[in-house]
């Protein structure tokens, strides 16, 4: 079966940057499961895995326009130190450069810390991989008609999708 509308599809992914140095991997992990054509991953990754198989083996390099976006230098707030999570531990202080999680009315949100102070950060809002270009090296493991639920919801269920 192909990768088309209403279908979802399992792959392995080894995610790089320009320098061709590794940032992400689904290896040694569950595999990443997405409902084709509900717009559940990068719009640039949707379009090369479309009529994929089972087996496919392929690369694609992404512009920032086809993955997340050009950077926008006026995406930079403030906001109180509490709302920020995702420290490595207790002890552990925000600082410059770091990222971190903030729930906001779309949901949750990366975010990296650019300046801290007593009880504010000034973050940005810009997603840590915008303006980059990647590289996606993709191993389709299994792609299966996606369920009258899985349409409905608007995304995969099961093992490597969303767990209701």
């Amino acid at each position: 079966m192909k990768i088309a509308d209403k279908t979802v599809a399992q792959f392995h992914y080894v995610l790089k940057n320009e320098a061709g140095e590794t940032l992400e991997s689904s290896q040694g992990n569950e595999p990443l499961a997405y409902l084709h054509g509900a717009n559940n991953t990068l719009a640039g990754l949707e379009k090369a895995l479309t009529d994929k198989e089972a087996g496919d083996k392929f690369s694609v390099t992404l512009q920032p326009e086809d993955a997340y976006g050009e950077r926008q230098e006026n995406l930079v707030e403030r906001v109180p130190v509490k709302h920020l999570q995702g420290l490595p531990s207790k002890n552990a202080k925000w600082k410059a450069g770091m990222i971190a999680v903030v729930h906001t009315e779309q949901g949750q949100r990366q975010v990296t810390v650019v300046k801290t102070g007593k009880f504010m950060v000034t973050v940005d809002i810009n997603p840590p991989l915008a303006g980059k270009i990647l590289t996606f090296d993709v191993e389709v493991l299994d792609v299966r008609a996606a369920t009258d639920e899985e349409v409905e919801h608007g995304h995969a269920h099961g093992v490597g999708g969303h767990q209701h």
